[in-house]
């Protein structure tokens, strides 16, 4: 297959699941080696996640906009920009620990990816079937506490194939978050650290880095961002009305089809 094509298919792939708890980047890892798809230092799947991104700062600018603009006077905007900094940290300090190996061991090994978006989607459906009580509506009013406690699930995340999402909004959950709420809060929280990501990996991975093929790069990019545009609503919208059983399942079929392809030597 050309490989502008498969750019513009995995660009499609990571805005549909950047935002959902199906793991973006162990879908754009397996699909990219099924396909024979390859980029020196993963820049490709670092860059194209930023498209993802950029369309949650636009769909959110106005809230995100006003709580940096009236943190100077308002306790509530601070709190809010201090539970996404408390929630963030755990991840970043272990992530730049652990940064060698998650790269150049758990990334390169897709057993483990399709094996990890079996667990998560069982423990999913697990989750999303118990009687919990919503004690938190509000994504921008969390306690600190609480928001530690799903930074300290983010850190899950640094399993390829778990889901930053999918971690962080479990996380939510058992802590007495609202379905929605614990949706907006990961999409806020993905923010500062895909950012942080893609800024510490291109710093480590800059000799090995390939942006030779800038066209294709470009062209994924906007396709996660004008998809990611499109898929953050429907989210939003659907996991108000339905859960999340449907995203335990896409995990777990997606997952065996992966094993079993891997297991015939594909």
């Amino acid at each position: 297959m050309d490989t502008t094509i498969i750019a513009v298919l995995l660009g499609i792939l990571e805005g549909l699941t950047e935002f959902i708890p199906v793991s973006s980047t162990g879908h754009l890892l397996l699909v990219g080696h099924f396909l024979g798809f390859d980029s020196a230092g993963n820049t490709f799947e670092v860059v194209i996640q930023i498209g993802a991104v950029l369309a949650l700062v636009v769909l959110y600018f106005s809230r995100l906009w006003g709580a940096v603009a009236s943190a100077p006077s308002d306790p509530a905007s601070r709190r809010f920009i201090a539970s996404i900094v408390i929630a963030a940290i755990p991840a970043v300090l272990l992530g730049v620990l652990m940064h060698d190996l998650i790269k150049t061991v758990l990334f390169e090994t897709p057993m483990l990816i399709a094996v990890m978006l079996v667990i998560g989607g069982v423990i999913l459906l697990l989750v999303d079937r118990l009687e919990l009580t919503e004690v938190h509506c509000d994504p921008m009013r969390l306690p600190l506490k609480t928001a530690l406690g799903i930074g300290l699930f983010q850190c899950l995340s640094l399993i390829p194939g778990t889901s930053r999402s999918g971690s962080t909004i479990v996380g939510a959950l058992l802590l007495g978050v609202s379905k929605r709420a614990a949706a907006e809060f990961s999409f806020f929280l993905s923010i500062p650290m895909m950012f942080g990501v893609f800024g510490y990996d291109l710093m480590k991975n800059r000799d090995v880095l390939d942006f030779t093929a800038l066209g294709e790069i470009a062209l994924g990019l906007l396709a996660a961002f004008v998809t990611a545009l499109l898929v953050v609503r429907w989210v939003l919208n659907y996991v108000s009305s339905h859960g999340y059983a449907f995203f335990g399942w896409w995990r777990i079929v997606v997952g065996l089809v992966a094993i079993t392809a891997l297991l015939l030597g594909f």
